[in-house]
């Protein structure tokens, strides 16, 4: 395994991730995470603003891998449920590479600020305009069953988004078994 120098912005981070995930981004203060990392919290000032700074880094960067996934899966020459199939593994990889991370967006989303804030509500709903997109493409081909989009796309959406709480929950399992199976009774419901 190769070493990654990390640097001291990311392991503020990652120290702050986790704690905001245990307390919830409110109750964490600064002096909690330099404590927590053993350092004084004045020097935590030399490589970043602020809690905000943390927050907006780590709520972004899962932000922009969602929004990337979702425009890789939208060019993808395939029908709409191996286009479905595909956004489910996204949501399952992102889910285990990113945990910690997930906490946070879906908890603390709302104490972002500014340009962040509307950043991230633009790419949520982008996210989601794709999806629906798929969705209906595939009740007009025939491949999808003629549900509302809406229910369909909430039903899964509402599932992969709480998947990070059950992860953690339930230890680690395999993620292809997670995923051959959450693929199976995800799209059994909608797959004509």
């Amino acid at each position: 395994m190769s070493m990654k120098t990390v640097s001291r912005k990311e392991e503020i981070i990652a120290t702050a991730s986790r704690l905001f995930k245990e307390k919830g981004y409110v109750a964490v203060s600064m002096r909690d995470i330099a404590q927590s990392m053993g350092i004084k919290a004045a020097s935590l000032y030399n490589h970043i603003d602020g809690k905000q700074e943390i927050l907006s880094t780590l709520i972004l960067e899962v932000a922009h891998e969602f929004t990337n996934g979702m425009n890789q899966v939208a060019m993808e020459n395939t029908g709409p449920i191996e286009k479905i199939k595909s956004v489910i593994e996204m949501h399952i990889d992102i889910t285990v590479n990113y945990s910690e991370a997930l906490a946070a967006l879906n908890n603390d989303w709302m104490h972002l600020e500014n340009d962040d804030l509307k950043d991230f509500v633009q790419m949520r709903e982008n996210y989601e305009e794709n999806f629906r997109h798929i969705i209906k493409d595939g009740i007009n081909k025939g491949e999808i069953r003629p549900r509302h989009p809406e229910v369909i796309l909430f039903s899964i959406l509402s599932t992969l988004r709480t998947l990070y709480v059950w992860y953690q929950k339930r230890g680690k399992l395999d993620v292809n078994v997670l995923k051959k199976d959450m693929v199976a009774v995800l799209l059994k419901g909608i797959a004509v």
